[in-house]
């Protein structure tokens, strides 16, 4: 079964592209954990847009390290009744082997990614070789902000890797922030926030460590929600009072 279009004007499909265990001591937490990895699928009326493809193959110490079990991009696909030749255009979050794994299956398909992202994959020891320009691969290479089709907009958000990237998509519903690993967790996110928040209203003097000056600019579209790669938890504005 593939994509049929027509469809919703505006849908953000969750899928499911398996999990891996992050080592203790890894992102600073005390025990290992277990996490998802988590794609979007965004359908709008220019087409069909894939954030993040998973997790890539190839690297057995990487897998010794973190332990994958991956779920094909083809089946989760299937799922949400399309195929890897109906995406008109990809973003990753970031180049890491857990973002862009399935992006050799789209040959030909417009990949938007910041040009500090690519250059730093390409310099190597940085994720898997092959993923970063795999065969009929198409960077489209960004230097800040970019409107891939009306109401949804490339963004910024540097930190977990210096060419860090989330995707802004409005439509009737409201606004969705993909947010990839620019926090690994809702909470972590909401924690931000807040922090944003206390230094506007002079509770603080400026803005707490772990404050990045790119939220302010996420808060300028006014997200409902706000989504990640690595947790199935989902940040809503309501739920912070």
């Amino acid at each position: 079964m593939t994509d049929s279009r027509p469809g919703p004007a505006s849908a953000i499909r969750r899928l499911d592209l398996g999990y891996f265990v992050r080592p203790a001591g890894e992102a600073g937490n005390p025990e290992p954990r277990v996490e998802p990895v988590l794609a979007y699928l965004v359908r709008r009326p220019e087409g069909l847009l894939l954030f993040d493809t998973g997790l890539g193959e190839g690297d057995p110490e990487a897998d010794a390290h973190y332990r994958p079990v991956r779920r094909p991009l083809t089946a989760a696909l299937a799922a949400a009744g399309a195929a890897p030749g109906d995406v008109d255009a990809v973003v990753n979050c970031h180049l890491h082997f857990d973002h862009c794994g399935g992006n050799p299956l789209l040959a030909g398909v417009p990949v938007w990614t910041q040009a500090a992202e690519l250059a730093a994959a390409r310099a190597g020891g940085y994720t898997i070789d092959a993923l970063v320009d795999p065969p009929g691969g198409r960077h489209r290479e960004l230097d800040g902000e970019a409107q891939v089709w009306p109401g949804v907009r490339v963004v910024p958000t540097p930190g977990h890797t210096a060419g860090h990237q989330s995707l802004v998509v409005t439509g009737p519903e409201g606004c969705t922030v993909l947010a990839g690993q620019a926090f690994d967790t809702a909470s972590a996110f909401g924690a931000a926030v807040l922090a944003r928040r206390a230094a506007r209203e002079g509770v603080v003097g400026a803005p707490l460590p772990g404050y990045p000056a790119w939220l302010d600019r996420l808060a300028e579209f006014g997200p409902r929600r706000v989504l990640f790669a690595h947790d199935h938890a989902v940040w809503e504005p309501a739920a912070q009072g």
